[in-house]
């Protein structure tokens, strides 16, 4: 698998691209259900498993790039198609200048892609999953017990199918667990709902989750890993510390605490994956360990782009939620 020369391909076929047309037979050819960037992706599992990680992240890498692409492309294309629109008719110039500008992208996809790209970085694979879940992946597979109050209706929307709307995206890693071998390092992106709404809650919100198994993983990795995320995430070097706490999937838990101006701020949680959950999803606990960690996605973009109120961001106040700091 030749990764550069499917990267400079990709690159000569944008440089050739004259038309929307041509974009268009672009996405089917890279990212169709049978594309070139589709098919490196189905293959990933058949990589040794030390290469797999470094597979994966030029394989996103390759995604990012044909996205970059194709918004710069895209611009150039419209605005030529658009010159020849305007040259063939007559232009008024008593006619009024639009200076509506172009939109941006919202702070929670800002803020979702700023992490990505971090733990991208790092090795980390990024992995989706259904937001429709059976009580085993959303509760069982995590350790959580039956008499737990989070199984409550008045915590979880259930389904009269007897399924529910995903409470976290913690799912998604016993999905991974299930489909992937061992070692693993994954990223989970994703909308999750919560019978809940008050000032400071919403019943649907973002969560990113990561997700480590190796061998000989401890908790230092651990604090290693979040310290060095959230000095570069804050683009300074922060005060970090990290409280004794209790979820049902890991053990030991941590709440991680950040310094700013007010004082102690509580911004996420983690913990040592719990080796029954290891154990119900097949994986020798023995031999493997690993961490897991989880955070708001709305309270990282409010401390980000220095919004008073969460609740802004679901409003259609688009000077608010411009995408701008």
């Amino acid at each position: 698998m030749d990764l550069s020369k499917l990267k400079a391909d990709l690159k000569k076929d944008f440089n050739s691209s004259s038309s929307s047309i041509d974009l268009q037979n672009l996405k089917v050819k890279y990212l169709g259900k049978k594309g070139k960037i589709t098919n490196l992706s189905k293959k990933l599992s058949t990589f040794e498993k030390k290469h797999r990680p470094k597979v994966g992240k030029k394989i996103n890498e390759l995604k990012l790039l044909f996205n970059e692409l194709n918004d710069k492309t895209s611009l150039k294309i419209e605005k030529k198609e658009l010159e020849i629109e305007i040259s063939k008719d007559q232009v008024d110039v008593s006619l009024p200048v639009d200076t509506s500008q172009r939109g941006g992208l919202h702070p929670i996809t800002r803020t979702i892609e700023k992490i990505s790209s971090y733990f991208l970085t790092k090795g980390y694979l990024i992995e989706d999953g259904p937001e429709i879940e059976s009580e085993y992946y959303n509760f069982d597979a995590l350790n959580i017990p039956q008499d737990h109050p989070a199984r409550d209706m008045h915590d979880t929307f259930y389904l009269s199918t007897g399924d529910l709307l995903r409470t976290h995206t913690s799912p998604v890693q016993i999905h991974a667990l299930e489909k992937y071998e061992m070692p693993l390092k994954i990223l989970c992106p994703g909308k999750v709902y919560r019978s809940d709404s008050d000032p400071t809650h919403t019943p649907m919100f973002h969560q990113i989750e990561g997700l480590v198994i190796d061998k000989n993983v401890n908790f230092g990795n651990l604090k290693k890993e979040l310290v060095d995320f959230l000095n570069y995430f804050f683009g300074k070097d922060l005060k970090v510390r990290f409280r004794p706490s209790y979820f049902p999937f890991t053990e030991p838990s941590a709440e991680v605490d950040i310094m700013d101006q007010k004082g102690w701020l509580e911004i996420m949680g983690c913990g040592m994956v719990h080796p029954n959950v290891l154990k119900m999803s097949g994986i020798d606990y023995k031999k493997y360990s690993g961490f897991a960690f989880g955070l708001g996605i709305e309270r990282m973009a409010k401390l980000d782009y220095s919004i008073s109120d969460m609740r802004i961001l679901f409003e259609n106040d688009l000077k608010a939620i411009s995408g701008k700091k």
